[in-house]
């Protein structure tokens, strides 16, 4: 693979992306919102790897911006990987949270990253060749402990990715999903969390070595902080056998009459 484009590229989980990548000799298409911070990274990488690097300034969570994206991924050089890493977090309560704050997170965490492996499935599947890193959480596991909609959101992320990867890993593109837990990154205080009051936090560039193991690994689902791979494919084969006993017919169990 020689060009990736990377989301959320001007600092934490994206800007060591971008780094890791380029070390390894990709050329790079970065897109956050801030230009100063993006041109200083590319110059930073350029140098000190002769790579060719673009940049694009976007706002994902903007229509005519996130179209632009997607151009680029349909247009110019090929892109061969795409690191969906843009993403925001929102505290709080579900009964509490602003809707337009809702919608804004879902539009960047959700609708974004779906739009982006729209554009770039195409061309990777008429290659024949091609890889989609889809940055998740670990708290889309856990939903009954991180309330609102920051969870499902990214649960939504992981289901994207095992769907993708079943339907055109056959075909030559490579799909995995990340789930990070805490990390040490500014999303935390864009949301008004303080990093230093949550346990076990991971510094982004373990983070992101863990996760490309896990990419040459060619792994599904990548956990850094996970040590026993098995309870992972635990819960996965139970997943998979669950539907096989469904039938057309309601469970005997809800066929009785409900109590008085």
């Amino acid at each position: 693979m020689s060009t990736a484009l990377i989301t959320g590229a001007s600092g934490g989980i994206g800007a060591v992306y971008a780094r890791h990548l380029a070390a390894r000799g990709h050329d790079l298409v970065l897109v956050a919102r801030s230009t100063e911070k993006l041109e200083a990274l590319a110059s930073e990488l350029r140098a000190a790897h002769a790579v060719a690097v673009e940049i694009i300034t976007a706002d994902l969570t903007v229509s005519a911006d996130l179209s632009r994206v997607e151009q680029r991924l349909r247009v110019g050089t090929p892109v061969d990987l795409l690191v969906n890493n843009a993403g925001a977090a929102l505290l709080g309560s579900f009964s509490d949270a602003d809707p337009d704050k809702m919608e804004q997170v879902l539009s960047l965490n959700v609708t974004a990253p779906t739009r982006l492996a729209s554009a770039a499935v195409g061309a990777m599947v008429a290659r024949g060749t091609g890889a989609i890193i889809n940055i998740g959480s670990v708290v889309s596991l856990m939903p009954a402990y991180f309330p609102g909609i920051y969870a499902a959101t990214k649960a939504y992320i992981l289901t994207l990715s095992q769907g993708l990867a079943a339907e055109f890993g056959p075909k030559g593109v490579y799909v995995q999903a990340v789930l990070p837990a805490a990390t040490r990154t500014d999303i935390w205080a864009k949301a008004g969390a303080d990093i230093d009051q949550i346990p076990n936090v991971m510094e982004v560039d373990d983070l992101v070595t863990a996760a490309l193991v896990g990419f040459d690994r060619r792994e599904p689902v990548t956990i850094p902080p996970l040590a026993d791979a098995g309870l992972w494919d635990a819960l996965e084969n139970a997943r998979a056998i669950f539907p096989s006993g469904l039938g057309g017919a309601p469970a005997e169990r809800y066929r009785a009459p409900a109590s008085a």
